[in-house]
């Protein structure tokens, strides 16, 4: 027996309708889950770090509200100048909110191979380093120990155009004053460089959101 037509439209409307609750329904899940996955994946400033003395800081107290340049450093490397133009920024920008942070790290050549004390001792005689140095860490994103903050900064898929592995040392990461990275710089930017400065000043010429 022939169903009406009436009956059968009657039926397709019930089932178009179902279809449509059910994507209403399923749409703000999706919507919940992004937000979700937003809130767990960290800024750049919800790690823990020690500082070269040993002190356990969390970087969110210590730098929140701030633009922050990590550059990982090395004593003995070709690119160890830099730690002059680094200390030019300190002086020139860091009471407008910039935070120069040296990571050193002994994974490239082992151009970094003293302790603790002979980093800050080596630093302050030869550039009168004057800006924030972390303790000796590895940055590498190939190495099964590489600390926290580096994993996160290197993170191409979550941080695309940033986020890609260290190739040698003083490469530079500028984070915005929200704790988002915002560029990510190769050892051969000098700390001088017209395109680092103007990315610094952005920066720090940005507001937070409210």
């Amino acid at each position: 027996m022939r169903m009406p037509v009436v009956m059968i439209l009657g039926v397709v409307l019930m089932i178009g309708s179902s279809m449509v609750s059910q994507a209403a329904e399923s749409a703000p899940d999706k919507a919940s889950e992004t937000a979700k996955a937003e809130k767990e994946w960290p800024t750049a400033l919800d790690f823990k770090m020690k500082t070269l003395e040993g002190e356990e800081v969390h970087l969110a107290e210590k730098y929140e509200g701030k633009v922050v340049l990590f550059v990982n450093v090395a004593s003995r490397c070709g690119y160890t100048p830099q730690y002059e133009g680094l200390q030019a920024l300190h002086e020139k920008y860091g009471e407008q909110g910039l935070a120069i942070v040296g990571v050193p790290c002994n994974q490239f050549g082992g151009q970094e191979p003293g302790t603790s004390e002979q980093i800050a001792q080596f630093c302050e005689a030869n550039y009168g380093v004057e800006f924030d140095m972390l303790g000796k860490v590895n940055v590498k994103r190939s190495e099964d120990d590489q600390c926290p903050l580096y994993k996160y900064l290197t993170d191409e898929e979550k941080l695309p155009g940033i986020g890609s592995d260290i190739k040698w040392n003083f490469e530079k990461f500028v984070i915005g004053r929200d704790g988002k990275p915002i560029a990510h710089y190769r050892s051969k930017t000098a700390p001088e460089s017209e395109e680092l400065t103007k990315t610094i000043e952005e920066a720090l010429a940005a507001k937070t959101e409210e």
